[in-house]
């Protein structure tokens, strides 16, 4: 179990897994799908921009909606001016968010480039004044998520966690890449066992934990008092609770591939009641049905996410996990250790 804040407005984080926020991914019908599988412990929302939220924009306040049921949950919020941020942390509390979280981790070309995301951790002075400007602003607790740092030569987080840690912040995340690594570079969780021993407050890691082995990995490598998980959760979002029952010493759960197609049925469900227009829908469901056969046998993947109807989709995924049942395969479960084809941009 992992606690976050203290007083009346702790949150209680159990198991002590976060679903990562995920630009693009971890929208309201996605938290839905991983919520209703069960195993997580806290869910967070796709980055919100803060200026956007600050004048009430239609769609900043559409990608921080939360369901009243959503708890605990955080809204993620990123921008450079210490007030606007203070403003949008107090809409993220009125909101109805369990916590709020401040972006300092994005490597997005156009967020770095308006001194936003990961390229505040080159800016320790104003990265410290954001999270001060934020915790006077609310009372729910406030998290950071960063990167290591920005680069190879600047990998920075366990100061910036420490500064964090002063300016009131209540648990901070740290993603072992740099901004500079992307979606690639070599494993080093070194700044995370850094931080850890810097700050008093939670520190979460986050980076390539994509089945029980890499979770009990980073937790022995790392001493994290919980793990953000991002695409091993679209690949498998019953990866919560594999980790979370092998914690307690029992077996995982198995996943037939019946399972994996009723999810995605009601994922697709969802998403039909969001957008309006097909080809927004065949979109969306492929960003993930993509991840979904990741690891599977995958002779019709290409064929799937090749179809131009939410019908054809539907029908050609559909016979992909019944062919997959009932060839005796209810005990296949996802080869998802390694190289990831498919990079998902972790905010």
């Amino acid at each position: 179990m992992l606690i976050i804040g203290s007083g009346p407005q702790a949150v209680r984080v159990e198991p002590n897994l976060v679903l990562a926020p995920m630009e693009g991914i971890t929208d309201l019908p996605f938290r839905r799908l991983v919520r209703g599988v069960g195993g997580v412990g806290l869910t967070v929302t796709e980055f919100v921009a803060s200026e956007g939220l600050r004048h009430g924009s239609r769609k900043m306040l559409r990608m921080a909606a939360i369901d009243p049921d959503e708890r605990p949950v955080a809204i993620q919020i990123f921008g450079r001016r210490p007030a606007v941020m203070a403003e949008a942390a107090r809409r993220v509390e009125d909101l109805g968010a369990s916590i709020c979280d401040i972006n300092m981790g994005c490597p997005s070309k156009k967020v770095c480039a308006h001194s936003g995301g990961s390229a505040l951790m080159k800016e320790p002075k104003l990265a410290a004044a954001i999270v001060a400007a934020v915790r006077a602003a609310v009372r729910i607790p406030v998290t950071v998520k960063m990167r290591s740092g920005f680069d190879a030569t600047q990998r920075n987080a366990p100061e910036i966690a420490g500064l964090c840690e002063a300016e009131g912040a209540d648990a901070v995340a740290i993603h072992w890449r740099t901004r500079a690594d992307r979606y690639g570079g070599q494993r080093a969780v070194d700044k995370i066992a850094e931080a850890r021993d810097r700050v008093s407050i939670p520190v979460l890691a986050n980076g390539d934990v994509v089945c029980v082995e890499s979770a009990m990995t980073m937790f022995r490598d790392t001493g994290a008092a919980g793990l953000l998980i991002g695409r091993g959760a679209v690949r498998n979002p019953w990866l919560f609770q594999q980790i979370a029952a092998h914690q307690r010493g029992e077996d995982p759960p198995v996943v037939t591939p019946a399972q994996r197609w009723w999810v995605l049925a009601s994922y697709l469900d969802a998403i039909q009641a969001e957008i309006q227009n097909e080809k927004g829908v065949a979109g969306k469901f492929k960003q993930i049905v993509k991840h979904f056969v990741y690891g599977l046998p995958d002779e019709r993947r290409r064929e799937i996410l090749r179809a131009r109807s939410v019908a054809e989709l539907t029908e050609l995924t559909a016979a992909y996990f019944a062919d997959l049942e009932s060839a005796s395969a209810r005990s296949v479960v996802p080869k998802i250790c390694g190289a990831d084809p498919d990079p998902i941009a972790v905010a």
